[in-house]
C-alpha cells in the first residue's frame, strides 16, 4: 500500500509531462464546465441567433450618410476630396505622359532601363513583353494599368518607407506596428476594397488607395528589417567619427539596408500589380477590367488576351527589380543619361512620324481561336472521355465527394465544438494569447451573422489546402533530392509566383467551367509554388552533419528523409502550411467571381449592387477568417525555435 501511494503521485505528472497534454487537459476541463452551460442556454446546433448582431441597418445608415454628405461635408471636401483629386490628377498625368511618349518610346525606355539594371537578355525580354501587349491589342489598357501602378507604387513606397523608418529606429514603434503589419499581410485582397469604396466611391481613387493599403506593408516591414539589421561595427565607427543621428542614418544605415529596401520595392510592385488588377472590380480600369468583364461573360478568349499582358508585365517588373536588388550590372562606358537620351530620341522620332498609337493593323485577335479551342474542349474533354472522364466530371466528383461532405460536416458541427477545435489547434501550436485571438476571430464571424457562409468558405479552404500540401510537399521533397529537377522547376515556379491572383481564374474557367471546384483549383495552383519553394529550401538547409551521421549508421534514403530531414525541417514545413493557407484563402475569396459562392460572392454582390452592408459584413468575416487561419497555422517564435 505504501508503494502504491508513493508511485501514484509520480504517474500523473509523468503522463502530463508533455506541454501539449497539459494544454489539452486544461482545455478539456474548461470545456466540461462551459459547454453544458452554453448548450443549455443557446442550444448546440448552428450559431445561436441570440448571439448575433444585425449590422445591416447601422451600416446602411452610415453608407447613406456618407453618400448624402460626400459632396458637402467638410471632411470630404477638404480632406478626402483633396486626396481623391490628387490621385486622379496623378494617374491622369502619368497616363497622358505614357500616351505622349508612344508605344515606341515606352518600349525603348523599358528596354533601356532593363539593360542598365540587368543586361541585354532582360532588355530584349522587356521589349518583347511590351510589343506582345501591343500585338494582343491591349496597348491602351496596359498603359492604364501601368499609370495606376506607377502612382500606387510611389505612394506605397513612401508610406511604407516612413513606417519602416519609424519602426527601424524606435523599439516602441516597432512593437506597435508589428501586429498591425502581421494582420494586414494575412488579409485577402478583397477585404481592402469595401472600406475604400465606402469613403471614395467606385473609381480610380478607391482603386489606388486600396492598392496602397495592400502594398505598403512589405515595404514597411523590410525597411525596418534592413535598418535594424545594419552592421553594428560600421554604425559604431561612424558614430565615433562624430556623425549626427541624421548623418548616421543617411551615410550608414540606409546604404547598409540597400538590399532589403530593393527587396521591399520588388514585393511592393508585385503586390501592387496584383491588387491593381483585382481593383478592376471597383473601377480601376485597364487590363484587370478587361479580364473581369470577360470572366463575367465567360469569354475565355478575351480574358486570356488581357491576362497575358498582365503576366508579362508582372514577370518584367519582378525580374528588373530583383536584378536591381542583387546589384545590377556594370556598364562603364554608358551611363543612365545616355540610356535616357536614347529612349527620348526614339519617343521623339515616333512622335514626329505620327506613330504614338499602336497600329491597328499590327494586332492579333487570339480571342476567337481560343474560344474555338474552349468550345472544342467543352465538346470533347468536359465529359465522356473514356477511362479518365472529363474535366467537368472531375470538378463534379470533387464537389460531390470532397467539397460537399466537408462543408456539410462543418455546418453540422455544434458551434461550440468549432470554437473548441480552433482553440485546441491554436494553443497547441502557439500560446494562450494565440488561441484567444483565434477563438475571438471565429466567434466574431458568428456574431456578424454569417456563420454558415463562413464555414462554406472554410470548407473550400481546407480542401484546397489539403490538395496543395500533398502536391507541394511531394514536389518540394523531389526538388530537394534532385538538383536537376530543382533547376527545371525553378523557372516554372518563378513565373507562377509573379502572376497576379486574378489571372489564375482564366484557365480554370476554361477547363472546369464555373463553381466551387474551379475556385479551389485556382487556389491550389496559386499557393503551390510557395509551398514547394519553402519545403525544398527547408529540406536543403538541414544540417549536413546530421545527414552524414544518418548515412554512416546505414540509414536508407527513405529513412534519412523520414527520421532526419522532415523532423529537422519542421519549422519550414509549418511555415509552408501557414503560407499555403493564407494564399489559398486569398484566391478562394476571389473565386466568388466564378461561382464559388459563400463570403466571396457576398463581397462581389455588395460591390456590384451597391449593397455595402452585405459586402462589409462579408469583408469583416473574411478578415476574421484569415486572422483565425493564420493564428491556427503560425507557430510562435518560441515554438518554432523549440521545433528547430
Amino acid at each position: 500500500m505504501a508503494t502504491i501511494t508513493a508511485t501514484a503521485p509520480r504517474t500523473l505528472p509523468g503522463a502530463l509531462k508533455h506541454p501539449a497534454a497539459r494544454k489539452l487537459l486544461l482545455l478539456t476541463l474548461t470545456a466540461a464546465i462551459l459547454v453544458p452551460l452554453a448548450t443549455a442556454r443557446w442550444a448546440s446546433g448552428t450559431w445561436p441567433t441570440a448571439l448575433t448582431v444585425d449590422l445591416t441597418q447601422p451600416l446602411t445608415d452610415v453608407s447613406d450618410w456618407i453618400i448624402d454628405n460626400r459632396d458637402s461635408h467638410p471632411l470630404f471636401l477638404y480632406f478626402f476630396g483633396h486626396i481623391s483629386n490628387a490621385v486622379v490628377l496623378s494617374v491622369r498625368a502619368v497616363y497622358l505622359t505614357l500616351l505622349t511618349i508612344g508605344w515606341a518610346g515606352v518600349t525603348a525606355l523599358g528596354a533601356l532601363v532593363a539593360w542598365r539594371v540587368a543586361g541585354v537578355k532582360l532588355a530584349l525580354g522587356t521589349a518583347a513583353a511590351f510589343l506582345a501587349c501591343g500585338l494582343l491589342g491591349m496597348w491602351v489598357p496596359t498603359m492604364q494599368t501601368l499609370a495606376l501602378m506607377v502612382v500606387a507604387v510611389l505612394a506605397s513606397v513612401v508610406v511604407g518607407a516612413l513606417l519602416g523608418l519609424a519602426a527601424g529606429l524606435s523599439d516602441r514603434m516597432d512593437r506597435a506596428l508589428r501586429p498591425v503589419l502581421d494582420t494586414m499581410q494575412v488579409l485577402p485582397a478583397f477585404a481592402y476594397l469595401l472600406p475604400v469604396v465606402l469613403v471614395f466611391g467606385i473609381g480610380v481613387p478607391a482603386a489606388v488607395l486600396a492598392t496602397v493599403v495592400y502594398a505598403a506593408p512589405p515595404m514597411a516591414r523590410l525597411t525596418a528589417l534592413g535598418l535594424r539589421g545594419a552592421d553594428k561595427g560600421v554604425l559604431e565607427a561612424v558614430e565615433s567619427l562624430g556623425a549626427t543621428a541624421r548623418q548616421r542614418l543617411l551615410t550608414a544605415r540606409v546604404p547598409l539596408a540597400r538590399k532589403e529596401l530593393l527587396l521591399g520595392l520588388n514585393q511592393t510592385i508585385m503586390m501592387a500589380l496584383s491588387m491593381a488588377v483585382i481593383a478592376s472590380v471597383i473601377g480601376a480600369g485597364g487590363l484587370g477590367d478587361r479580364v473581369y468583364q470577360a470572366l463575367a461573360s465567360v469569354d475565355v478568349g478575351a480574358a486570356l488576351a488581357a491576362g497575358i499582358p498582365i503576366v508579362l508585365l508582372a514577370v518584367v517588373l519582378d525580374r528588373v527589380t530583383a536584378a536591381a536588388g542583387n546589384g545590377g550590372t556594370e556598364h562603364p562606358r554608358a551611363g543612365w543619361q545616355y540610356a535616357l537620351a536614347a529612349a527620348l530620341a526614339v519617343a521623339v522620332a515616333g512622335r514626329l512620324l505620327g506613330r504614338t498609337d499602336w497600329p491597328d493593323s499590327w494586332t492579333l485577335n487570339i480571342a476567337e481561336p481560343v474560344n474555338r479551342a474552349v468550345d472544342w474542349m467543352t465538346a470533347h474533354l468536359y465529359s465522356g472521355v473514356p477511362v479518365v472522364g472529363g474535366t467537368a466530371d472531375w470538378a463534379g466528383h470533387f464537389t460531390t465527394w470532397v467539397l460537399d461532405p466537408v462543408r456539410d460536416g462543418l455546418q453540422w458541427l455544434p458551434w461550440w465544438s468549432v470554437l473548441l477545435v480552433v482553440a485546441a489547434l491554436a494553443w497547441l501550436i502557439g500560446t494562450w494569447r494565440t488561441a484567444l485571438t483565434a477563438v475571438l476571430a471565429m466567434a466574431a464571424i458568428g456574431v456578424l451573422g454569417v456563420w454558415e457562409p463562413a464555414l462554406d468558405t472554410l470548407s473550400q479552404v481546407l480542401a484546397a489546402v489539403a490538395v496543395t500540401l500533398v502536391l507541394g510537399f511531394a514536389t518540394g521533397i523531389a526538388a530537394a533530392r534532385s538538383d536537376r529537377f530543382e533547376r527545371l522547376l525553378r523557372p516554372v515556379l518563378d513565373v507562377f509566383q509573379t502572376m497576379p491572383q486574378f489571372v489564375y481564374l482564366i484557365p480554370v474557367v476554361a477547363l472546369f467551367g464555373v463553381g466551387r471546384a474551379p475556385a479551389v483549383a485556382a487556389a491550389v495552383v496559386y499557393a503551390l509554388p510557395a509551398v514547394v519553394r519553402i519545403t525544398a529550401q527547408g529540406l536543403r538547409q538541414v544540417d549536413p552533419a546530421a545527414m552524414e551521421s544518418a548515412r554512416s549508421l546505414g540509414a536508407t534514403s527513405g529513412q534519412q528523409l523520414r527520421q532526419v530531414q522532415l523532423p529537422l525541417a519542421r519549422p519550414a514545413l509549418l511555415l509552408a502550411v501557414n503560407q499555403g493557407v493564407v494564399l489559398v484563402l486569398a484566391v478562394v475569396i476571389i473565386g466568388g467571381l466564378v461561382g464559388a459562392g459563400a463570403l466571396g460572392y457576398d463581397v462581389v454582390f455588395g460591390l456590384a449592387q451597391g449593397d455595402l452592408a452585405t459586402g462589409l459584413v462579408a469583408g469583416a468575416a473574411i478578415v476574421c477568417l484569415g486572422l483565425m487561419l493564420d493564428r491556427v497555422t503560425q507557430p510562435t517564435g518560441r515554438r518554432a525555435k523549440k521545433g528547430a
